[in-house]
């Protein structure tokens, strides 16, 4: 008869692909461990796990039964949630991942109210880029992703929660400053400093702009940014300029707001989802995390229709 823990052991395996470290964070050991997946591949006549490979691999079979361990775990977590609710209790851990763009503007206005407010919910966040998170969530290794969507994928559900501008920061003497909004044939010039590979904003600056994701080389040096902090102090420093997130605004000084401009008529938006898998099933957990995040966001950032949300997920000809 399969067992619970033994899925959960199939499950651990399949996200840290090592049986120790498996055994470790299933807090047994890993004979324990060890016997127990063999004694379910002998029930089911089958095997799950290609022990020949290091790491080790699941089977083409085996992962389709570990993605339906994972479905059955979550559908028995579920059982005990629907009682926490019934109980009006809010309580958990939330393993949050949120993207470098959004991680230092938005978790300091909604993360404290939120633990307060919920001292029961063990909050743990972690930054990551948006395919890390993706796959994460995949692999039941976070519960939910501050992400920015549409990301078009079947096995992801997206709950925006909010729309931000994307704007332009320009050196003091840029000749963008001189207007009082950019146009969009203002910003299509290879003086624009960007993200590295792998950031969704990189992406949204690359379709807004359309252009090559290697257009931007006449600077004075070449220099890709994990960080758009650092990428502003290099525009201060250097020329040029670069795309911010509108909630940067908020850190800013009224002297830096001077350096700052909106793209005439387009508008263009990101839109910032709360994401998590099929299969997630901390639903009241979810809709509190969104609710917080909407009560602290400028409520004019709430409106999907003041503008023209910016695909990122585009394949584009280099």
């Amino acid at each position: 008869m399969i067992t619970l823990t033994q899925l959960e052991y199939i499950v651990a395996i399949d996200e840290y692909r090592h049986f120790a470290t498996a055994a470790e964070k299933c807090f047994v050991t890993q004979p324990t461990l060890s016997m127990q997946i063999k004694k379910l591949e002998d029930e089911l006549g089958v095997i799950i796990f290609d022990r020949s490979r290091q790491p080790v691999v699941p089977t083409d079979l085996g992962a389709k039964l570990i993605e339906q361990a994972r479905m059955t775990l979550s559908a028995t977590q579920r059982i005990k949630e629907i009682i926490q609710e019934e109980q009006q209790e809010v309580e958990g851990t939330l393993k949050i991942g949120i993207i470098p763009t959004l991680a230092p503007y938005l978790l300091p206005v909604f993360i404290g109210p939120y633990i307060r407010k919920y001292p029961a919910v063990k909050v743990e966040v972690e930054e990551l880029v948006s395919e890390e998170i993706i796959r994460r969530l995949k692999r039941d290794m976070l519960d939910v992703g501050l992400f920015v969507t549409p990301y078009h994928d079947e096995k992801i559900v997206e709950r925006p929660v909010f729309y931000e501008e994307m704007l332009v920061y320009a050196h003091p003497d840029s000749e963008l400053l001189k207007k009082k909004e950019v146009g969009h044939e203002d910003i299509v010039t290879s003086d624009i400093w960007m993200l590295g590979n792998g950031h969704c904003f990189r992406n949204q600056v690359v379709n807004l702009c359309e252009m090559s994701a290697s257009q931007h080389k006449n600077l004075p040096f070449e220099f890709e940014s994990n960080s758009l902090e650092t990428l502003m102090r290099i525009v201060d420093v250097e020329g040029g300029f670069t795309l911010i997130p509108e909630l940067a605004l908020q850190y800013m000084s009224p002297e830096k707001k001077k350096q700052v401009r909106s793209i005439a008529n387009t508008k263009p938006l990101r839109e910032v989802s709360v994401i998590y898998s099929r299969h997630f099933t901390k639903q009241r957990l979810i809709t509190l995390l969104c609710d917080e995040i909407k009560s602290v966001v400028p409520a004019h950032m709430l409106k999907r229709d003041r503008g023209m949300i910016v695909e990122w997920k585009v394949e584009k000809n280099e």
